[in-house]
């Protein structure tokens, strides 16, 4: 009998998990910037974001929540593609007496707290073709091929947006490393 009882109670936990208590599988992030127009051409002509509208929160409620020490938000609203649950980046530039300030960080490990977004891409070529017409280069030494016991068909190209974030570009290899791997 305590056999039956701890099992159905095993399975009652089971049943509410954290994982049936997620009414999306994505999730939206959202960024503050210093300069909304440099941004928003950065995510959306050099890596391929497309606006979908956006949204203010104006009034008490920011503060309230603990967003904002009461200044409003203008959010624009940027999207991978077109589906219900395409991934949702949410650039905002706050225009408060406490200006947003860039920090400057050389590598992911030197500060804690998210330090880069990951995108995949069909085409990396094309991502490092629109950053450089747009003034934006490679970061360190990349794009780089996967390391050894990583497929050897991808390659990660690093770039930094006009606040300093890493953005992390995943795809094939450029043209340029496939001509490489070749040799």
């Amino acid at each position: 009998m305590k056999k039956i009882f701890l099992s159905s109670i095993a399975l009652l936990l089971c049943k509410f998990s954290f994982g049936d208590n997620f009414s999306s599988q994505t999730i939206d992030l959202g960024v503050v910037v210093t300069d909304i127009n440099k941004s928003l051409e950065f995510y959306k002509k050099v890596v391929g974001f497309t606006e979908k509208g956006g949204f203010e929160v104006k009034g008490d409620f920011p503060e309230k929540v603990g967003l904002t020490d009461g200044t409003s938000l203008k959010i624009h609203v940027l999207t991978l593609g077109d589906e219900e649950k395409a991934t949702k980046l949410k650039i905002m530039q706050v225009d408060s007496s406490k200006s947003a300030r860039k920090i400057k960080q050389p590598h992911i490990h030197t500060i804690a707290g998210f330090s880069y977004l990951t995108i995949f891409v069909n085409d990396v070529d094309l991502v490092i073709n629109n950053a450089k017409k747009r003034g934006y280069k490679p970061y360190a030494k990349s794009p780089q091929t996967l390391p050894e016991g990583l497929p050897q068909d991808v390659c990660l190209l690093m770039l930094k947006d006009p606040d300093g974030n890493f953005v992390e570009i995943v795809g094939p290899n450029t043209q340029k490393l496939k001509s490489i791997k070749k040799i």
